[in-house]
């Protein structure tokens, strides 16, 4: 491994130096075990604790299929996929290892004992697989986490749809959260030259998500002039819905919970800011009872900043606490584009705000290559930027993935995983210094 990463360090080798390099038989990757899947039995959400059960193990590298590439990792980071996997919520990620090895017999290699974790990567080819034609040994990449067959007529008109779309480091093996990873050439796209490892590595997941949700077509659709309401706007995914809504010509209204995320949407360019925690909102009285009241203050809220409008498209993601407000403040005939669901998957809310004023929701996951392609073409023209916090190590990942679930970070979390520090991997100067504070503006905060 080390003759691998002096390789790339060195900064001049070629594909065929690359090529010529012998692969171990072993790598580093943080993991789950299937023997502890039930190690939090009778535990909260909130209880269970990442640095439990993630683990740094040495694991064989997998056979090479068609149509994939093996890549070394600089840099992966962490995301709330990561920490469901972790807890083993809402389900444990085995299942679907087992029913992906069912499919086909180069896929039984992902049915293991253990799950090397992580849906996000920045690094360079070392091999090819078979009918791979784009790619050679030592382009440097990253990779988005979609993970496609295309068997199925189904998926050919958005791979989305494909019948055996999956998460790449979720719902199948060999994620990105390791010194190797296992990804289809399909997942691949071009790392930004003005961006170190780690910065690189840290956009992939949210940035294609906030894509397709908030600008595609498959999702919200955006256009110039629209006002969306942004629930956790500093954050992971959020930050990016915000940006993209500034750099699209629309009116971000950035909901966070404290004046410092506050701080860090202004940064960005946000002028309508929403502190829950500061302005009281409770939008449940109980576990089983909302209050519209708080609904129609929050509505209230919106139009007091908008200037009387109300939301052209509400970019949801924590789910259960907030749904019922969401279908409330968009505006007659608005979106709600829903992702995820972090405070809870069963969501409530009152129909006769959606029926009656022609509401749509739409649900939205992660993005097709073409999406994803889009989304990086914008952090490779510096019009997006990474919104990386703070770079843990490998060694680390249990603590990056316990931030994430107490929800102590700002943006993302990376992970240094074969690059030995911070600031490398940057090949133009000329763009970065031209975006250095934008680049910037997450660190350390």
């Amino acid at each position: 491994m080390k003759t691998i990463l002096d390789t790339i360090l060195s900064g001049t080798a070629t594909s065929a130096d690359y090529a010529a390099l012998q692969i171990p038989e072993s790598y580093r990757g943080i993991t789950v075990h299937k023997d502890e899947q039930e190690m939090f039995a009778g535990k909260s959400t909130w209880e269970k604790d990442p640095r439990e059960s993630l683990h740094l193990d040495d694991v064989p590298v997998p056979e090479l299929g068609p149509g994939e590439a093996l890549v070394a990792v600089m840099a992966s980071a962490v995301n709330f996929n990561t920490v469901w996997s972790a807890i083993f919520e809402p389900v444990s990620t085995f299942g679907y290892l087992e029913r992906y090895g069912r499919t086909n017999p180069i896929a039984k290699r992902h049915d293991l004992p253990y799950h090397v974790i992580g849906s996000d990567l920045a690094g360079v080819v070392l091999r090819t697989g078979p009918g791979v034609h784009t790619w050679n040994p030592g382009d440097e990449v990253v990779a988005h986490c979609l993970s496609v067959e295309l068997e199925s007529p189904l998926g050919h008109n958005d791979t989305m749809l494909d019948p055996e779309q999956r998460i790449w480091g979720y719902e199948t093996n060999f994620g990105g959260l390791a010194e190797l990873a296992i990804v289809k050439a399909n997942q691949l796209l071009h790392k930004p030259t003005h961006l170190t490892w780690e910065e690189a590595a840290s956009p992939g997941l949210v940035n294609s998500t906030a894509y397709r949700q908030l600008v595609s077509q498959n999702g919200a659709g955006m256009k110039q002039g629209d006002t969306v309401l942004i629930w956790g706007a500093s954050g992971g995914l959020g930050s990016y819905a915000t940006q993209m809504a500034l750099n699209g010509g629309a009116t971000p209204v950035c909901v966070v919970s404290s004046e410092d995320k506050a701080d860090i949407c202004r940064s960005m360019g946000a002028e309508l800011i929403i502190d829950r925690k500061a302005e009281g909102y409770t939008f449940w009285k109980d576990e089983h009872t909302q209050d519209p009241k708080e609904w129609r203050r929050l509505g209230a809220r919106i139009r007091e900043l908008t200037g009387g409008d109300d939301v052209d498209i509400v970019f949801e993601h924590p789910g259960r606490e907030t749904f019922g407000a969401s279908v409330y403040v968009a505006r007659k005939g608005g979106t709600i584009v829903t992702c995820a669901s972090t405070s809870g998957y069963m969501h409530e809310y009152d129909n006769r705000f959606l029926w009656m004023n022609l509401k749509r929701i739409v649900g939205s996951h992660f993005a097709n290559y073409r999406e994803a392609w889009e989304a990086n073409r914008l952090i490779q023209r510096g019009k997006i930027h990474p919104t990386l916090s703070k770079a843990y190590s490998l060694e680390q990942t249990g603590q990056a993935a316990y931030d994430v679930h107490r929800n102590l970070h700002q943006g993302k979390v990376g992970v240094l995983c074969l690059a030995p520090e911070e600031g490398l991997g940057v090949r133009d100067e000329e763009l970065r210094a031209k975006h250095l504070t934008e680049i910037n503006r997450f660190r350390n905060l």
